[in-house]
């Protein structure tokens, strides 16, 4: 028996529409008004509003051949999140736009759009309106974050000091080796379509690539502890280019210590097994979506408590430059191999 198939086409726009945002909740008294007007209506009483929106395209930002819908929903929620975090921000609010062929059936949408409000109840946030239309081929979101912040208390990627330790949360390099690991099993799957994917029980490192979590911990943490980061960016693009657009945008310098960046042990055994450099993985892997911050030295202290939490370095002089102190205390400098969507 086939699995049932609705047409979208057969609900017409506002009937989809409808049909996705039934069961939507609203969790925030900042939210007025939401889904199902012109507009939404939002108000922060007197705090200040954050904006950030992210674009995914399906064939350059994922592949549905290895991403189950349900993920793709959360893990495009996540990617807004994250950068409303990375600003020392609460995220409230978020608006979803897709547009979507008609080789995608309603059920599938509705899968998409049980990722989104498992993401948005995880994080207690209100999806209060988007779009939705056809495209010609293939699936493409769009979704705007808002977010809210005590006046002043927003971080920036441009006030980082010389001499303030550099920190991130979690491990970095997972995401990439699942990317590494998922794609090499759909090249033997396109080769010979017979053979059912081996996926080697590596259930961290296809998690931090298929469903990644934002660090919402690490934002109540600096505000439990009063601690208020110079400068902060969210790892998407590889700890290399999200150090230097730090780098750039502070005009400083950096030192990394490889033996202090935090790798999990599954994505180091991992890495060593394909033969790749955990470290390099690290450094240019990108989409771990981990906290890269710059603290003030005299904030130390309080961060002894978090195991979240590795100081990895230290900022410099930009006439310094950026460099990375490896294992064996050779001194190299960072080269920013991140990912770039605009050169394929």
């Amino acid at each position: 028996m086939s699995e049932e198939r609705t047409e979208i086409a057969s609900l017409g726009e506002f009937g989809l529409i409808d049909h996705l945002t039934e069961n939507n909740e609203i969790k925030n008294a900042s939210t007025i008004l939401s889904v199902g007007d012109d507009a939404a209506v939002i108000d922060h009483f007197g705090r200040q509003t954050v904006v950030t929106t992210d674009m995914l395209v399906e064939g350059v930002h994922f592949d549905l051949m290895y991403t189950p819908l349900k993920h793709l929903g959360y893990k495009s929620v996540i990617v807004n999140l994250s950068d409303v975090y990375a600003m020392n921000a609460i995220p409230t609010h978020i608006t979803l736009s897709i547009a979507v062929s008609s080789r995608f059936s309603l059920e599938a949408l509705d899968e998409f759009y049980e990722g989104v409000y498992a993401a948005c109840e995880t994080y207690g946030v209100d999806l209060i309106g988007g779009d939705t239309t056809s495209s010609q081929k293939g699936f493409v979101i769009s979704i705007t974050a808002i977010g809210e912040v005590a006046p002043e208390k927003f971080v920036k990627r441009s006030t980082a000091n010389k001499g303030d330790l550099i920190c991130v949360s979690g491990f970095l390099g997972g995401a990439y080796l699942g990317l590494t690991l998922l794609e090499r099993e759909k090249k033997i799957f396109l080769e010979s379509p017979g053979v059912q994917p081996d996926l080697e029980s590596q259930t961290y490192i296809i998690g931090k690539l298929l469903k990644p979590e934002a660090r919402k911990d690490i934002i109540e943490f600096f505000a439990e502890k009063n601690i208020t980061p110079t400068a902060m960016i969210d790892v998407s693009d590889g700890l290399s280019s999200d150090i230097m657009h730090i780098c750039k945008q502070s005009e400083l310098g950096c030192v990394l210590y490889e033996d202090k960046i935090p790798i999990h042990e599954e994505a180091r055994q991992y890495a060593y097994k394909l033969e790749l450099d955990p470290t390099a993985c690290a450094l240019s892997g990108g989409e771990d979506y981990e906290l890269l911050f710059t603290l003030s030295q005299s904030d130390y202290d309080k961060l002894v408590l978090n195991e979240q939490i590795s100081v990895i370095g230290y900022m410099t002089e930009a006439s310094e430059g950026e460099h990375i102190i490896t294992r064996g205390g050779n001194k190299h400098k960072l080269v920013a191999q991140g990912w770039n969507h605009l050169k394929r």
